[in-house]
């Protein structure tokens, strides 16, 4: 059976690891990713197309002239992408943060395992949970740079708006915002961070109380320990 110190160690970090899990579920479920507002010119009139969306589904209007509101339709973003750049970007975004969550998924598994038991394998310990949260952290962060170079360098919402409404002629400007979907990612980097931090905590403690242990025969005099 592992210590008592081990086991709040590595409780605590599961905790943190289970949390990242939780949150890059929520990252890939919900919408809010960002909000467009796309304003193109139309015969006689000007409209603009506001958009909410996320990875996989989101909601359009559309507002003439002066706000008058003519519709609200939900849309599929894959369904909606007509361009192959924006498309393969958009799977690539959502393969990047189901690796994250298996890596989360996987450093739960190894934390939990090194909370209650003393594993052999010296991957199994430390070294695979430093590698697990290390990795997931950098897809997370890889996640959170795709997704604006998609919006800004392949115009993303200006492709979708044209889903949304027929007839649409000049693009005339448009205003992203992200939203709590896109940045509650920055709480899974933090996560990930806490729970290195708690392990590097633990190794460094077990380390100084090997060294601890050791002193003593190192400081013994010479004819003792020929003795």
């Amino acid at each position: 059976m592992p210590s008592r110190k081990k086991t709040s160690f590595f409780a605590s970090s599961f905790c943190t690891c289970v949390s990242s899990f939780v949150v890059i579920c929520v990252v890939l479920a919900t919408p809010q990713w960002v909000s467009s507002e796309v304003r193109f010119s139309r015969t006689g009139s000007s409209i603009t197309i506001s958009l909410t969306y996320g990875l996989f589904r989101g909601t359009c209007e559309q507002f003439v002239d002066a706000g008058l509101q003519v519709s609200k339709t939900t849309f599929q973003v894959s369904d909606a992408l007509s361009s192959s750049r924006s498309r393969s970007l958009n799977v690539a975004i959502i393969v990047v943060l189901v690796l994250a969550l298996l890596s989360s998924l996987l450093s739960s598994g190894f934390t939990c395992t090194n909370a209650v038991s003393n594993p052999y394998q010296t991957f199994l310990g430390p070294i695979g949970v430093y590698t697990w949260n290390s990795l997931c952290g950098v897809l997370t962060l890889i996640a959170m740079i795709l997704f604006p170079v998609n919006v800004e360098g392949n115009s993303l919402s200006e492709e979708l708006a044209h889903s949304c409404s027929s007839s649409l002629q000049a693009h005339l400007g448009s205003r992203h915002s992200y939203g709590y979907s896109y940045w509650i990612m920055l709480l899974v980097l933090l996560l990930n961070i806490a729970s290195l931090i708690i392990i590097y905590f633990y190794d460094h403690a077990r380390y100084s109380k090997k060294k601890e242990q050791e002193r003593p025969i190192e400081n013994a005099p010479k004819d003792v320990i020929l003795f």
